[in-house]
């Protein structure tokens, strides 16, 4: 299959494995991922962190190589080699000049077939992830979106974190580490991604070297919808100097055909300097350094989230002022001059995104394994332009009802209180 407007290319293997590349001429890189068709959202509550902890451990050294051979034969061609666990993926990738790819892919693929799992680096490991657990837990930050999803999403694995938690860590073991490496890291659950100074031949050349002759898996796992909840959370923690605060509504999976919209919603709201929150919150008030609004959207959900950072005594004017937001958005459209700057905020913002390989290589990743087709920049940029006012009010009228608005707030709240009648929008 070969898209025109991109130089794309995409070719499944019989096992299921599937190859996408983009050719970019004027660059010298490639950058080329592996991804795990599987994140922290298919564990089971027991094995809350699970996902996370396997990407760590192929680090720890393969069949071929000990962790130092990995970090230095990388380093050996000034390559850059990472990995990052999501709610719904793994990846593994990497960086370097275009003559160095063979390199680069022999270590990734070394990583994602051969790793050792060894039983004392499984508890060396455990030891790590239990310092990270403990480093995130002293970033209020982390915290408070730690409980506040909790309890957006609760029962459910998209409301557990992805690093796990002390008690389900501490009990990680070989075997059962193992086990869920094999169901999760077979071809059918595997794809590869590269783009940059390569042609699609080279690429698959190097899969089907590696890859080609493994057979599929027998796992499924079906994933629940998440259906959401409303708390309202005040967690006292003195320590902090700050108050901190998340407001939250459900709002649209990833490849709703309204995520144009929702995305120029929330860069009104909050997704800039010019946005509404940030300017009324912060510059005509000054009652928070820090204040925007974010879209984290999964395959089959979807949160909308305001964060701030304020002063104990000016906690409920910032809830107050975001809630009159939420209002003004329902009760009337906004002003073409705003739609406008939002707009050409979004456009120029994806632009700039896909000026490096990196960035192309996981938008390759993003539309195979969201949308299943790849959109031209061309068609982006038209369906951001589409958006009109009154599209933008009937999904503010969607997501803004006060009875699924979720609110956290964390610090020293000196005895503040909240009910639900103070999120009347």
């Amino acid at each position: 299959m070969v898209s025109n407007a991109r130089d794309i290319h995409r070719h499944a293997l019989p096992n299921g494995l599937v190859v996408i590349t983009e050719t970019m001429q004027h660059v010298r890189s490639v950058s080329v991922g592996i991804w795990v068709r599987h994140g922290s959202r298919r564990e089971t509550p027991a094995e809350n962190g699970t996902a996370h902890f396997l990407e760590h451990m192929v680090f720890k050294g393969t069949e071929r190589r000990s962790a130092e051979d990995i970090a230095r034969e990388m380093d050996s061609v000034g390559g850059m080699l990472d990995a990052f666990t999501s709610k719904e993926q793994i990846c593994f990738n990497a960086k370097v000049l275009d003559a160095h790819l063979p390199i680069a892919f022999d270590v990734l693929s070394d990583l994602v077939l051969r790793p050792k799992f060894d039983s004392e680096d499984v508890k060396k490991e455990r030891q790590v992830v239990l310092e990270e657990i403990k480093m995130d837990m002293d970033n209020p930050e982390y915290l408070l979106h730690d409980i506040f999803t909790r309890g957006f999403w609760p029962e459910h694995s998209l409301g557990r974190p992805i690093l796990g938690t002390p008690d389900t860590v501490r009990k990680f073991e070989r075997e059962p580490l193992r086990t869920r490496f094999q169901d999760w890291f077979a071809p059918d659950h595997l794809l590869v991604t590269a783009a940059g100074h390569i042609t699609h031949q080279e690429v698959l050349d190097l899969v089907e070297k590696e890859f080609g002759k493994l057979p599929p898996s027998r796992y499924n796992a079906a994933d629940p919808v998440p259906s959401t909840a409303a708390p309202i959370v005040l967690e006292t923690k003195r320590d902090l100097e700050q108050v901190h605060v998340c407001i939250g509504v459900p709002s649209i999976a990833l490849a709703d055909e309204r995520r144009f919209a929702a995305a120029v919603l929330n860069n009104l709201l909050g997704g800039g300097m010019s946005s509404r929150l940030f300017q009324n919150i912060r510059e005509k008030q000054g009652l928070a350094y820090a204040v925007f609004s974010e879209l984290t959207p999964y395959s089959d959900a979807g949160i909308l989230s305001v964060y701030a950072g304020t002063a104990k005594e000016t906690v409920g004017q910032v809830v107050d002022m975001t809630i009159a937001e939420f209002r003004s958005m329902k009760e009337s459209p906004v002003t073409e001059e705003e739609l406008l700057r939002a707009k050409n905020h979004l456009k120029g913002s994806l632009m700039l995104s896909l000026e490096s390989t990196s960035s192309r290589m996981s938008n390759l990743a993003r539309q195979e394994l969201y949308f299943g087709r790849f959109s031209t920049l061309d068609e982006i940029l038209a369906a951001i332009e589409a958006v009109t006012r009154d599209q933008l009010q009937s999904l503010a009228n969607q997501f803004f009802q006060p009875d699924k608005i979720a609110v956290t707030v964390l610090g020293p709240t000196n005895g503040f209180k909240l009910d639900r009648a103070r999120l009347a929008c």
